[in-house]
C-alpha cells in the first residue's frame, strides 16, 4: 500500500512539474463575433470565407474581411531553481522537518502489540466495593 501511494504521488508531482514548466498557444478562428476553430499546438484553420488576394494589380478589392485570428498563448515557468545553494537556513529546516515527519507518518506498527503481558493481574482478597457499599448502577 506504501509503495503504491509513493508511485502515485510521484507521479502526480511529475505531472505537475511538466505542465507547470510547458508553453502552449491555442489558435482561435472568428468568423464576425462567432468562433469558428479553436486549435490547440497548430494553426487554426478557418471558416473558408477568408478574403481572396486579387490575381491582378487592376482588380483591388479594399473591403475589409469578417474573418479574424486571434491566438492566446500561454507562458510556461521558466525561472526554475535548479541549485540547492540559494536556499536559505530556514527553508532548509523546513524541508527537513517536512521529510522526516512525512516519513515517521508511514512507519509501520507491530500488529497487536501488548505491553501488560508481562505483569499478572493483583490479587483480589476482598470486594472492595462490598466493604465500601459503593455500588456502580
Amino acid at each position: 500500500m506504501k509503495q503504491v501511494f509513493h508511485k502515485i504521488m510521484s507521479s502526480l508531482l511529475a505531472i505537475v512539474v511538466l505542465f507547470s514548466t510547458m508553453s502552449f498557444a491555442i489558435d482561435m478562428h472568428y468568423c464576425g463575433d462567432i468562433l469558428v476553430e479553436t486549435a490547440v499546438f497548430h494553426k487554426a484553420e478557418g471558416c473558408g470565407m477568408e478574403m481572396q488576394n486579387p490575381q491582378t494589380k487592376e482588380c483591388s478589392i479594399t473591403k475589409k474581411s469578417c474573418c479574424t485570428d486571434e491566438q492566446l498563448v500561454i507562458d510556461g515557468q521558466d525561472d526554475l531553481q535548479l541549485s540547492l545553494d540559494t536556499i536559505s537556513f530556514d527553508q532548509h529546516i523546513f524541508i527537513t522537518s517536512f521529510v522526516y515527519t512525512y516519513i515517521s507518518l508511514f512507519e509501520d506498527l507491530e500488529e497487536n502489540v501488548t505491553l501488560y503481558t508481562k505483569y499478572n493481574p493483583p490479587l483480589v482478597v476482598k470486594d472492595i466495593f462490598k466493604l465500601d457499599e459503593t455500588y456502580l448502577i
